[in-house]
C-alpha cells in the first residue's frame, strides 16, 4: 500500500468512526461540514484523497484536529510520528509539498506542519475558525504571506505570528526553494 493509500484508508476509518460514534448520518455530517454527501461517501470508502480545505471543514464539524483525521494508529500517552508516517496533504509544482507532522486535541487544537514551496509556486489557505492563529518559522528561502492585498515577507530565520481566521496565501517569489514550519492553533470551541 502506498503512503497516499495508507492516508486515505486512515482518513476513511477515522471519519467513519467519529461520525458513527456521534450517531450522525452522512447527511448530518454533510450539513455540519459543508462537504457534499457524495464526497463524504468517497472519503469514507477511501476512494479519494480530500484537499486540505475539505479536511479542515470535516475536522471542524467533528470538533477534532486535521492530524487526528489522518492518524494511522490510536494515540498512545507518548506519540512519536516517524518521518515515513507523516501525511503529505498537498502537492503543488515539483518540489512543493505540505506535510502535517503531528497534532494535539483540545482544549486548544494544535497542528505542526512542514511546508516546502518551489520558486514561483504558492498555496491559498482558507480561513480557520475565529480566533485561530498560525506561527511560521522560515528554515530556507523567503516566504511571502498574503493577507488580502497586504504582503509580508519573512526571511530565513525569521518568525511570524498572524490571525489565520481570514483567507491567506503562502508564496515563494524567490529563486530558491522555500521551507518553513507552521504551527496552527485553533481555540477551543463548543464540541458538537
Amino acid at each position: 500500500m502506498t503512503n497516499q493509500e495508507t492516508i486515505a484508508a486512515a482518513i476513511a476509518r477515522n471519519v467513519h468512526a467519529m461520525r458513527t460514534r456521534r450517531a450522525w448520518t452522512l447527511d448530518t455530517l454533510a450539513t455540519r461540514s459543508g462537504v457534499s454527501k457524495g464526497m463524504l461517501v468517497q472519503i469514507e470508502q477511501a476512494r479519494t484523497n480530500p484537499s486540505i480545505a475539505t479536511l479542515c471543514r470535516i475536522a471542524d464539524a467533528l470538533g477534532v484536529s486535521v492530524p487526528r483525521l489522518v492518524e494511522v494508529d490510536e494515540s498512545p500517552p507518548v506519540r512519536i510520528v516517524r518521518a515515513a508516517d507523516a501525511a503529505e496533504l498537498w502537492h503543488g509544482l515539483p518540489g512543493s509539498v505540505a506535510t502535517v507532522l503531528i497534532g494535539s486535541e483540545g482544549p486548544d487544537q494544535t497542528e505542526m506542519w512542514d511546508w516546502r514551496i518551489a520558486p514561483g509556486d504558492g498555496y491559498d489557505g482558507a480561513a480557520h475558525p475565529p480566533g485561530s492563529r498560525e506561527i511560521l518559522y522560515v528554515l530556507a528561502g523567503a516566504l511571502t504571506l498574503m493577507l488580502g492585498t497586504e504582503a509580508h515577507t519573512v526571511a530565513k530565520g525569521d518568525t511570524l505570528l498572524f490571525r489565520a481566521d481570514r483567507p491567506h496565501r503562502y508564496e515563494n517569489n524567490g529563486k530558491s526553494p522555500l521551507r518553513f514550519m507552521m504551527v496552527v492553533i485553533e481555540p477551543s470551541r463548543a464540541r458538537p
